[in-house]
């Protein structure tokens, strides 16, 4: 009983499993008008119940499997995966839920990785706080808080502050954000538009990996130009070339690697 940890297989398991055990607890709430949501084994539940009563249908549904058993957390504050909660006098407010656990430490600035991938840690992080914060307050003091773990893993204050920048005017936002008009452009950037993921026509892409250090950073733009040149008239030229990355096996990675690298 029970499955590999990370095995996409034991997700899916796990994810088929919640599903049926889940259903009278989905219906039960729908039906008294409430929210419910799941994501793998952390549940939220919004309803109009006395704490008494939602204690007791706790209790009942730590019945239904004994594989599984349900621990509540019920007042006026809830953390749901990183967001935190918080009703106010009938009013929610939102922002970012950091586990005790949490240590700043993100890809240091000065590893090998190319350049875009420290780009998106910082857009990534920074787009979450402004969603998750309901607050100008709240989102400032999360930037900041962001802003100083990025210090602490070497990012210049110049490259942060450009990035910052980028994820505003990538939102269609020219003006910096502050406490006028922080609401209006936070809803703005809530129902911006997600861009649809272009399938990949893998009869016609042809997917090229290379070890990446910092002597190889140009050759993407100069393969693509050798690659114009000799098959631009060709029929070949309609297949599309995609580079990725692969990290250096240097001792750092073997030491820490849960694989073998040969067969990876």
């Amino acid at each position: 009983r029970g499955g590999a940890m990370g095995s996409p297989l034991t997700l899916t398991m796990a994810n088929c499993y919640m599903f049926f055990y889940e259903r009278g607890i989905v219906k039960k709430i729908h039906n008294s008008g409430g929210l419910y949501f799941r994501y793998i084994d952390d549940l939220f539940i919004a309803i109009n119940w006395p704490a008494r009563h939602l204690l007791k249908q706790t209790e009942r549904w730590n019945h239904v499997d004994e594989n599984i058993k349900l621990s509540e957390n019920v007042g006026p504050t809830a953390d749901f995966l990183d967001l935190h909660i918080e009703n106010q006098d009938g009013q929610l407010f939102t922002t970012l839920y950091q586990k005790p656990s949490y240590e700043p430490y993100y890809l240091p600035f000065n590893s090998i990785h190319p350049l875009h991938m420290k780009k998106n840690i910082i857009f990534t992080m920074l787009l979450r706080a402004i969603r998750y914060c309901s607050t100008f307050s709240s989102y400032r003091d999360e930037r900041e808080t962001l802003r100083m773990a990025l210090l602490i893993n070497r990012y210049p204050n110049k490259f942060i502050d450009e990035q910052f920048n980028h994820v505003l005017l990538k939102l269609n936002i020219d003006q910096p954000l502050a406490f006028k008009n922080y609401k209006n452009y936070r809803q703005k950037i809530i129902d911006f538009p997600v861009k649809e993921k272009v399938p990949v026509d893998y009869g016609k892409t042809m997917f090229v990996h290379f070890t990446f250090c910092s002597s190889m950073r140009t050759f993407p733009g100069k393969f693509h130009v050798l690659w114009n040149k000799y098959f631009g008239e060709s029929p070949i030229n309609e297949v599309v070339p995609i580079f990725g990355t692969r990290n250096v096996k240097n001792l750092q990675r073997r030491l820490i690697y849960t694989k073998s690298l040969d067969n990876g």
